[in-house]
């Protein structure tokens, strides 16, 4: 049996799998409200305690590894959640496990693991592309916030490698970028990427193109479902400030995938994971996402050639990190 998690600061997916490859099998998933527990010991026990009645009657099962996706840099198998004050440590869940097989990544270095085993309908291609089936993967995440990885191939198999790469400085392309460039140093006193492309992204995007002006949707940037809405009234056409909001975002979203394709050469694919993309798919695929990716002169037929994915399976952390605890036991 399997433990997998994918710990975020709001709310932890955790479940119990089977051993199955290439595709571990749920038993029993759980989302448990994060900041509700005093540790990453504390919520293990939690859902144990709730699932094993119903999976070991005789009492808890023994586990034969664990691997845990957390919101953050893994540095000595060690991490620190700022959201909720939380340290984890690999050796601490090994201990509280009792099982020495124990992975601590990087949530896009967990969600990157699911890649090579997500089925055709948890996938959205918007660049079919020519895969090479011996080449590399990359991955580019836009949620709460923004995270890429890399995948090159090891032995025949992907190798995720979490970065940091949301936090790198925002490039702009264009007059209307530039200014937004200035827009988010006046603000923060440097302009990262994450800034853009991101929940909290969108929240600067709505409240640069509406230059301090009412918003026809009634929106409050401040709120914590705003993005989620500015994405919906963009969608719908109720509000051309919150349109432009949107169209930027999947320029930018664009533009900084294909950074990321020149300097991982994806040619296996790359792939959006994340909240946001399933959400904004209408305007991921009508042309402009495309466009700003291609336009990488005089690489622009390299990046052509590479497939773009936007995952669709909003558990796909979960699933990365079921298959790397897979791989520890049968190692």
């Amino acid at each position: 049996m399997l433990i997998a998690a994918d710990v975020g600061g709001t709310k932890t997916l955790i479940g119990l799998f089977e051993s199955g490859t290439p595709r571990p099998s749920p038993v029993a998933t759980r989302s448990l409200p994060t900041s509700a527990f005093a540790g990453i010991g504390a919520l293990l026990d939690a859902f144990l305690s709730d699932v094993s009645p119903s999976v070991a009657p005789a009492g808890r099962m023994p586990i034969d590894a664990a691997a845990l996706g957390v919101a953050g840099p893994v540095v000595g198998g060690q991490a620190r959640l700022t959201n909720v004050g939380w340290t984890i440590s690999a050796a601490g869940v090994s201990t509280h496990l009792g099982t020495p097989r124990v992975a601590l990544l990087n949530d896009l270095e967990a969600m990157a693991a699911a890649i090579g085993v997500l089925r055709a309908d948890e996938l959205a291609p918007l660049q079919d592309g020519v895969p090479d089936p011996n080449g590399a993967a990359a991955l580019i995440a836009a949620g709460t916030g923004l995270g890429q990885a890399l995948l090159p191939r090891v032995g025949g198999r992907l190798h995720p490698l979490a970065t940091e790469a949301g936090h790198a400085d925002f490039a702009p392309r264009t007059d209307r970028e530039i200014a937004l460039l200035r827009f988010l140093r006046d603000r923060y006193g440097r302009a990262e990427v994450e800034q853009v492309l991101s929940g909290q992204g969108l929240a600067n995007l709505h409240r640069f193109t509406h230059e301090g002006r009412g918003c026809d949707a009634g929106i409050d940037g401040g709120r914590i479902d705003a993005p989620a809405a500015i994405s919906r009234e963009a969608l719908e056409g109720t509000c051309a400030a919150c349109g432009e909001a949107l169209g930027l975002f999947v320029e930018i979203y664009g533009a900084e995938a294909g950074n990321l394709a020149l300097r991982a050469l994806p040619t296996a694919g790359l792939f959006l994971g994340g909240g946001i993309a399933p959400r904004i798919l209408p305007a991921l695929r009508d042309g402009r996402f495309v466009a700003a990716f291609r336009a990488k002169a005089p690489m622009h037929e390299l990046v052509a050639r590479i497939p773009v994915t936007v995952i669709l399976n909003p558990d796909a952390g979960l699933v990365g990190a079921a298959v790397v605890a897979g791989r520890l036991a049968a190692a």
